[in-house]
Order: C-alpha cells, then sequence, then structure tokens
C-alpha cells in the first residue's frame, strides 16, 4: 500500500509541504526556547530590582522601623533577616562560593549599580534543575536568589527570594504568523508546481495520442527549457515516424498494385493450358496470389489515418451490416444498443466490424453481436460458433498473413490478414482488440473502444 501520491505534482507538493513544517516546527521550538529564558530572566530582574529597593527602604528606617518592615515585607516567595554578622550558606551544594554563572553576573551588576559597587554583598542563584534546591511553590521547584547585603549602619540584610515564573501560555501570535506563513508557501508553492508541471502533462498526453494518430499536430513546445527539448525532440521523432510510415505504406501500396498486372497475364496464359490439372494448379496459385495483393491494400487503406473524425451511429452501422448479410442468406444477431453516437472515423470502424463479422461467418456460419455501452467505453463481442482456436495461438492470429497448421483459414480461404487491419483500427482509436475462447465452443472477439471527453 502506498502512502505517497504517485503523480509529480502530489510528489512535489508533500515535499514543500513536509519541508516547510519541519523548518516552521524547528523555528518555532527555539522561538520558544529563547521565550522562556528571556521570562526567566525578566523575572529575576524583578526579584533583584525589589531586592535593592528593600535595601534602600531598610537604610533610611530606624532599628524598630526595620523590625516592622521585615513582618510586613516577608512573604513565602521572599524570607528577610537582619543579622549583625555574616551568616552562614545555607546546607546546599546548590549555592556556591564562587558563583559566577551568567545569571549572577547579571543581578549582581544591577544591584551593584542601584546600591553602589561598594556595597558589601554576597548573591548566589540556585538552579533547582541542578539538582538540589531549598524553596517549593505550591509543590513546583523554583530557581531562587540568595543575598547578603550590608547596611550602612553595620547589619546584614538576607534575602531567600524565589523566582517566579511566568505562567506559561501558549504563543498564539507566534503560532498565527507559522500558520499564515504555512499557508501563503503552500498556495504559491501549489500554483508553481501546476505552473511547471501543466507542460508535462500536455507532453504525456501528445504522447499517449502520437501512438493514436501519427500525423496529430506538433507539440506546442512551451514551459521550461527541459520540457521545450523533450517536446522538440518528440516532434522530430513524429516527423520522422509519420515519413517512415508513409514511405513504407507507398511503396507496400504500389508494389501491390503493380503486382496485379502480371497476375493477369498469368491467368490469362494459364487459360491456355491444354493439361486441366496444371491449369487448376496454376489458376490456384494465382488466386491465392491476387487475394494476397488485395487483402495487402485493403490493410494499407486500413492503416491510413487521413479521414475526418465524426459521430457515427454504431446502431445503424451494425443493422446495415446486418441487412447486406440477410440478402446473402447470412445470419447475423444483435443484442444490446449504443446509446449515443461514437466520435470516430467512420469509414476504418466500418472495415473493422465487418472484418470481424466475415470472419465469424466464414468459420461459424453465424455471428452473434453484443453491445455494450459503459461510462468510459463502448464494448463489442462479436462472436460465432466455430471450431475456436488453440489459446496458445490467439494472439497469433493478429499476425499479418499468419495461418494455423489446423487452420481455419486454409479451409476457408482468405489471406490473415482481416484480424490485423481490425487491430490496426481498434488501436488507432485507441481501443483494443482481444480474442477469447467461447466457454463451450467457438470464438469471441471482444473490441474496446474508449469514449472520448
Amino acid at each position: 500500500m502506498r502512502f505517497y501520491p504517485r503523480s509529480l505534482f502530489g510528489r512535489l507538493i508533500i515535499v514543500f509541504l513536509v519541508g516547510l513544517i519541519v523548518a516552521q516546527g524547528v523555528s518555532l521550538m527555539i522561538v520558544l526556547q529563547d521565550r522562556g529564558e528571556f521570562l526567566s530572566r525578566t523575572s529575576g530582574v524583578q526579584s533583584v530590582r525589589r531586592i535593592a529597593d528593600t535595601v534602600i527602604l531598610f537604610d533610611t528606617a530606624s532599628m524598630s522601623e526595620r523590625e516592622r518592615l521585615v513582618k510586613l515585607l516577608s512573604a513565602p516567595s521572599m524570607r528577610i533577616i537582619i543579622t549583625p554578622e555574616l551568616t552562614r550558606m545555607p546546607s546546599t551544594s546548590a549555592f556556591r562560593e564562587k558563583n559566577d554563572s551568567p545569571q549572577v553576573v547579571l543581578f549582581t551588576t544591577i544591584l551593584q549599580r542601584i546600591l553602589g559597587r561598594e556595597r558589601e554583598m554576597r548573591l548566589f542563584v540556585l538552579d533547582p534543575q541542578q539538582g538540589e534546591h531549598i524553596g517549593h511553590h505550591r509543590g513546583r521547584l523554583h530557581s531562587s536568589i540568595y543575598a547578603q547585603i550590608r547596611l550602612r549602619d553595620g547589619p546584614w540584610v538576607v534575602f531567600d527570594s524565589q523566582l517566579q515564573p511566568e505562567a506559561w501560555t501558549w504563543p498564539y501570535r507566534a503560532l498565527l504568523s507559522a500558520l499564515v506563513l504555512i499557508v501563503a508557501v503552500v498556495l504559491l508553492a501549489i500554483f508553481g508546481v501546476r505552473w511547471v508541471t501543466r507542460p508535462l502533462k500536455h507532453f504525456a498526453a501528445a504522447a499517449t495520442e502520437l501512438g493514436k494518430n501519427i500525423n496529430r499536430p506538433p507539440l506546442a513546445e512551451t514551459g521550461p527549457l527541459e520540457v521545450i527539448q523533450a517536446s522538440r525532440a518528440l516532434n522530430g521523432m513524429q516527423t520522422r515516424l509519420s515519413r517512415y510510415l508513409n514511405d513504407r505504406t507507398r511503396i507496400l501500396a504500389a508494389m501491390s498494385h503493380d503486382l496485379k498486372t502480371p497476375i493477369t497475364r498469368m491467368r490469362l496464359r494459364a487459360e491456355l493450358l491444354d493439361d486441366e490439372k496444371i491449369k487448376e494448379k496454376f489458376t490456384r496459385d494465382l488466386s491465392e496470389l491476387e487475394a494476397m495483393v488485395t487483402g495487402t491494400l485493403d490493410f494499407m487503406r486500413g492503416i491510413e489515418t487521413g479521414e475526418v473524425i465524426q459521430p457515427l451511429d454504431i446502431n445503424a452501422l451494425l443493422e446495415s451490416i446486418q441487412d447486406d448479410a440477410r440478402e446473402s442468406g447470412q445470419s447475423i444477431s444483435i443484442t444490446g444498443r449504443a446509446s449515443m453516437p461514437y466520435l470516430c472515423r467512420p469509414q476504418a470502424i466500418k472495415r473493422c466490424l465487418s472484418n470481424l463479422l466475415e470472419n465469424a461467418i466464414k468459420y461459424g456460419s453465424s455471428a452473434q453481436v453484443q453491445v455494450m455501452q459503459l461510462p468510459a467505453s463502448l464494448h463489442i463481442i462479436i462472436s460465432d460458433q466455430g471450431p475456436g482456436v488453440p489459446a496458445d495461438q490467439l494472439e497469433r492470429l493478429f499476425d499479418p498473413f499468419y495461418r494455423l497448421e489446423s487452420s481455419r483459414n486454409r479451409d476457408h480461404g482468405g489471406t490473415g490478414l482481416g484480424l490485423t487491419i481490425a487491430r490496426s483500427i481498434a488501436e488507432q482509436h485507441g481501443g483494443t482488440l482481444t480474442l477469447k475462447n467461447g466457454f463451450r465452443q467457438g470464438l469471441e472477439c471482444h473490441l474496446d473502444l474508449p469514449i472520448s471527453t
């Protein structure tokens, strides 16, 4: 089972879309990480400024006022203690005597800028992701600032402040921006890929049509340079093939036509022979040779494609062939009907059906025609009640002048070109002609002609 499109258009769109989504996803992760670091740093700066403002307030307050301020300003997120001597560090290895992380340097610089560089202070930052932790807030671990700052009159004030992280929210603006970018690029990719692949689609259609009509108009040489080169090569190939086929057709037709004159002379001379047995043999061989020449001319006319395409009433055509056969004492039965006229080369289709019906009558005494109008094609089955054909010989019946070992042809005459001409006409119309043995006896010819849209 395939999970990717088979067309070039679909595959290019998938490549663009996957690449764009991956690139936007990586960019969004980087933005979110930078956003988190910025918010964390901003939160720490606010705590440090609060510490500096508190120190300035304590500097101007008396001892009794300081005790009231400690009770007033202390909170679970920031504990404040005033002590006459420098206290020992908390019992945790996460605080180090020489804490020189970028965050500590930033916080220390801010305090020195506000309080002055001559101020004695010690500052440490605890990151709970590094191992140990000091504070909890509603069950979550937080970074903490532990600062010891000396007041102007000698005492030390100790701050144990937990950094409150910003509540995480979806970056709706970033997501919306990424979504708009993805939609815009996808629309542009669809337009661009369709613009690039449209000439390839026309090229494929022209190559398919070339098999049906070698004299079709040349393909327009437009599009990207590579497509123009391919179109030019296809047009050149079509010109050479058309010239070759036309030359071959003219040569074979001329040879077949010119052979009729010596055959006629030989037939006249054979009539002058006195020996009836020899005369009969000559006449039989000349009749067979003349039939081959006539069949070759019919074959040449059958592969010509100069006839104009126009609507044809298949029902009326089959009924006219049926009436002609009835006048000759032959039987053709028809079931089913075509619901619409068929666009084709009328004389070529008439020759195709006539050859198939003549074969059916010749080898099976009668012919049965079944017409089925399908949504995308016209399907015609012509069957007979003859002896049938070995399964391994069915396809070879389409070879020109081919005869079976126990041939139905030898008993009934013919040159072996009828089926060849019929298949050639079917293929010119983009259809197929296949042979199958009947369920009990006889041969079935399945003619499938596509409906042009």
